[in-house]
């Protein structure tokens, strides 16, 4: 009888604790799979003989650019096995995918160098998007297995991720603003990686979805398009919570206001505002905690929410 009644108290508990899980984010998805929501990822391998320099400008000498493991990683993440872990991501774990293969991504069926160990440690500079969203850890280890490389992950905003690349911080970076990474290879950052025909390699998409409160005050889900959606929330002065890291999904948010709003990158552009838009200067997955915490509306992309909501609200 004891162990009946501990075993139906474990039970309650499990089942009290998932409804609790359940319910702990009250933050959701209210606008997503519009065209100007579309959020493509590209990868670049960084030129060995580039401009490099500091924060302040100056040049910096004797920056060691590990080609031959960024070419590596370029390749699998672009093969048939990378492209196919991509792909399959979030099925088994949310019942969607998080993220597409392009229809006209290259697929790479050529040789891939195993580590040496001069080439065994490559340095990654992505977006918090991707790291957050849980995709590498399941495309790295498939890659270091197989090849014997070691990835060492720094992530941040777009902006920054690219900034590390520029100061000879990196050997490739995978990020998602396209504006950004063409001045990127414009100024000579990027390198064409070995059976590819350009420097910028677009392979994956998924979509950014505005998220907010379940009670929806701006009536964001009820907008016939993702831009009457942001200007309602404008009109209405509903607290909104922006990256403001200059990242890719900083930029694309920005583009997506009122014109005559005039927001920007720039602090003095949305002075007049800060009574309800919240720049914070954070990841993906910190600005998410702090939309829940303060009931605000946020842009981000889904694989990144989808799995807060997961974490029960903690990432």
């Amino acid at each position: 009888m004891k162990k009946f009644l501990a075993l139906l108290l474990a039970v309650l508990m499990a089942l009290s604790a998932s409804c609790f899980a359940e319910a702990a984010v009250d933050t959701v998805i209210l606008k997503e799979a519009d065209d100007k929501m579309l959020n493509t990822y590209s990868v670049i391998a960084v030129n060995p003989e580039a401009p490099f320099a500091d924060a302040d400008g100056n040049p910096v000498a004797d920056v060691a650019v590990n080609t031959a493991g960024a070419d590596a990683l370029v390749q699998f993440l672009v093969s048939e096995a990378g492209l196919a872990i991509a792909d399959a991501y979030g099925v088994e774990e949310y019942g969607e995918h998080l993220f597409y293969v392009l229809e006209n991504a290259p697929v790479y069926a050529g040789e891939i160098a195993p580590a040496t160990e001069e080439t065994k440690v490559i340095r990654l500079s992505t977006t918090t998007s991707v790291n957050d969203s849980g995709l590498l850890g399941k495309l790295l280890p498939a890659f270091e297995e197989a090849y014997g490389y070691t990835v060492e992950v720094q992530s941040a905003g777009t902006g920054k991720a690219i900034n590390a690349a520029k100061f000879g911080n990196a050997d490739l970076i995978l990020v998602h603003s396209k504006s950004q990474e063409e001045a990127f290879v414009e100024a000579g950052f990027g390198r064409v990686v070995e059976g590819f025909e350009a420097e910028r390699v677009s392979f994956i998409y998924n979509y950014f979805v505005l998220c907010g409160p379940s009670a929806d005050p701006a009536g964001a889900a009820a907008a016939e398009t993702v831009l009457d959606a942001f200007k309602a929330i404008a009109d209405g002065k509903f607290t909104f919570i922006s990256r403001g890291d200059a990242s890719g999904t900083h930029t694309k948010e920005l583009s997506l206001w009122p014109e005559e709003l005039g927001i920007a990158k720039e602090a003095e552009s949305f002075v007049d505002y800060t009574d309800w838009y919240v720049s914070a200067n954070t990841g993906m997955g910190a600005c998410l905690v702090m939309a829940e915490e303060m009931d605000g509306y946020i842009l981000t992309d889904k694989a990144t929410f989808l799995t807060f909501v997961a974490n029960g609200g903690i990432m």
